[in-house]
């Protein structure tokens, strides 16, 4: 048995472009004694496994197995689990295995065929609990952007109030630190314990408690005195408020969501951490005015500081009356349970039962190709279909933090007061930043499944780049011309925001979450995860003593510069992954890096003679072949058609 796991994973590590004969996955079931269920002794029109044959993805791991089958091994799975209404889970299984083909199911009721319609054609009607769930996820993520931008309004006042606000070279890298605590302590702390957390007390009290710390932190860090003070309360911010929180409630979104939202749901937390985002800036001038009453360091900026918690307590009242992730029930072997928190998550018993077992079938695929991390971590670098993805997801996150949009999250207020505006006026342009953040991040909602992630990126980094140059440069207008200089240095960094939203902004997630394949998927994002929040610590501290050596238009053009060199990196090492199964991204992560980059340097060159200069250039031949191959466990080919379940 050892034997069969090791050449396994030696074939799912090493697989190449070459299609795999499909006989090979082709299970025997010349001794088979079962039975097809009885479902009212209906059957499928047709013969069993043909119908809508054509509508069956290769990539679905139940594709293998016609439709009797798949309907016993549903039913078996119910039997062996103590799990009501066997039947259900039978027909569950069928419409796992054709998920399209439902009409020209005989044994389903009209009532089950309307709502597996309406799941498709009307996806967002959906049940109170599910809406009760989103707007939970939807506070986590407010609190999340609310945690990470009321330091900028708080950053006009708290230098002075604790000590550090004379312009020295110390006071400037203290300052630095102090902003970026919560981002070292994401890298360095966070990722350790989250994991381990994740799998031990579930999604639901991770989100509970992390929501909790994020309250409390905030609520200290009002009470604080001295600067060590403060970065203290911020690194337990980080450490365990805006990391575990920034971990799992996307994962919890996406195994609690139907499959026709689930993209939708996973790009809500990033929405509503852009929203969060202009909520600190609302809180931040909300708080402006407050008197000091007696406080001699300022009261405005600690209420500024804790006024994060708001969104906080709000999700804490709402998290433990949404169901716990049905996903982590099943990897404890709480089946029941798991069907209970899908059924009040779906539209019908039919949908919870056919989500039920087919996670189920993932969750046997994916211990099949488990491996110890230590060899995960070595072919991670040693396997060119993985080094390729690891080496385009690094470029994805290392520029969502390069190219500049945290420097403004984190130092708005700060940056429009060199601008020439007063202090409250600054505040208001930051309000104006954070909603321009959220709203323009809306069109990706419509455009990032149909143009492509990687389109979204080489369209939107040179006008990112030209917008941060034009506030670089508009820094040099004499102070005297306030109008101009304000003016120009407004809308510069307000037309960077607009690219960005729509295009780094909404693409991180969604391209580090489907590039590595199924065995190495968690460890990639927990490398992926300290990388982005590894770079994000990295601008925070660095930025107050940058503006200092370089000036506002120095630090600008520098990350201006990052975003020319943002598109050459993604123009050269990065595959489009829209729309692609598995087996395709196998694929083309596995074309060497060399002639992925030479080819698509010919292909930018031909398409600026093509569209610019004119020239009938004929097109090159397509860089993949996108051939298909079988994806399977051999958990399942091993065993008779009883034995898959049992």
């Amino acid at each position: 048995m050892d034997e069969k796991i090791d050449e396994q994973h030696a074939e799912v590590a090493h697989q190449t472009s070459k299609p795999r004969s499909n006989s090979l996955f082709q299970p025997n079931y010349q001794n088979s004694t079962t039975s097809t269920p009885d479902l009212n002794s209906e059957k499928s029109n047709g013969q069993p496994g043909q119908q809508g044959q054509d509508e069956i993805s290769s990539d679905n791991i139940l594709s293998q197995y016609d439709e009797d089958q798949v309907m016993q091994m549903g039913k078996n799975f119910a039997l062996k689990h103590n799990l009501p209404n066997p039947e259900m889970f039978a027909k569950g299984a069928a419409i796992a295995r054709n998920p399209k083909g439902y009409n020209r199911m005989s044994f389903l009721t009209d009532e089950e065929k309307q709502v597996l319609h309406q799941e498709v054609h009307n996806p967002w009607k959906i049940p109170k609990k599910l809406y009760q769930v989103i707007f939970s996820i939807s506070l986590a993520a407010a609190t999340q952007g609310a945690d990470e931008t009321v330091i900028s309004g708080a950053l006009l006042f708290y230098p002075h109030a604790l000590g550090i606000g004379e312009k020295t070279d110390r006071n400037r890298w203290l300052e630095g630190l102090v902003n970026s605590a919560p981002y070292l302590f994401c890298a360095f702390v966070a990722t350790l314990f989250t994991d381990p957390a994740n799998k031990r007390f579930g999604r639901k009290k991770v989100i509970f408690w992390s929501c909790l710390a994020s309250a409390l932190t905030c609520f200290w860090q009002g009470f604080v005195n001295t600067w060590y003070h403060l970065f203290i309360a911020r690194a337990c911010l980080g450490a365990f408020g805006i990391g575990p929180k920034s971990a799992t409630v996307p994962v919890y979104a996406s195994e609690t969501a139907p499959a026709p939202i689930r993209g939708a749901l996973a790009m809500l937390w990033q929405f509503f951490t852009a929203f969060g985002i202009a909520l600190g800036y609302v809180f931040s001038i909300a708080f402006y005015y407050v008197p000091n009453h007696g406080f001699k360091s300022g009261l405005n900026w600690r209420i500024m500081l804790g006024s994060a918690m708001i969104p906080a307590f709000l999700a804490l009242f709402q998290i433990p009356f949404i169901p716990e992730s049905p996903r982590w029930l099943m990897g404890k072997e709480r089946y029941l349970d798991a069907f209970e928190s899908l059924k009040s998550i779906r539209n019908h018993e039919v949908c919870a039962a056919r989500d039920c077992f087919y996670q189920y079938v993932l969750l046997k695929e994916e211990a099949g190709l488990e491996t110890p991390t230590m060899v995960k971590l070595r072919e991670m670098f040693t396997v060119r279909r993985n080094r390729n993805a690891l080496i385009a997801a690094f470029i994805v996150t290392f520029m969502q933090q390069f190219n500049g949009i945290n420097i403004i999250a984190y130092y708005a207020s700060t940056i429009f007061v060199e601008a020439n505006y007063s202090q409250i006026s600054a505040l208001g342009v930051c309000v104006g930043y954070g909603f321009i953040n959220t709203l323009f991040a809306i069109p990706a909602f419509f455009t990032i499944d149909k143009a492509g992630r990687r389109f979204l990126l080489l369209i939107t980094f040179p006008f990112m780049s030209a917008f941060l140059f034009l506030t670089a440069f508009s820094f040099l207008i004499p102070t005297d011309q306030k109008s101009g200089r304000v003016g120009a240095i407004t809308l510069g960094l307000y037309l960077f925001t607009c690219f960005y939203s729509f295009g780094s902004g909404v693409v991180t997630f969604p391209y580090t979450s489907e590039c590595f394949p199924l065995y190495i998927r968690t460890l990639g994002s927990s490398l992926l995860v300290g990388n982005l929040w590894f770079w994000n610590f990295v601008i925070a501290i660095t930025w107050p003593s940058m503006i200092d050596s370089f000036t506002p238009t120095g630090g600008f053009c520098f990350y201006a510069a990052w975003n020319i060199v943002g598109f050459f990196l993604v123009l050269w090492f990065l595959p489009e992954t829209k729309g692609l199964t598995l087996e395709e991204l196998d694929e083309i992560f596995d074309v060497p890096m060399y002639k992925h980059a030479t080819y698509q340097t010919r292909e930018f060159w031909h398409d600026f003679q093509r569209n610019f200069l004119r020239r009938n250039i004929p097109k090159q031949e397509p860089l993949y072949s996108h051939q298909r191959m079988a994806v399977t466990n051999e958990f399942w080919n091993d065993k008779p058609e009883n034995q898959h379940i049992e």
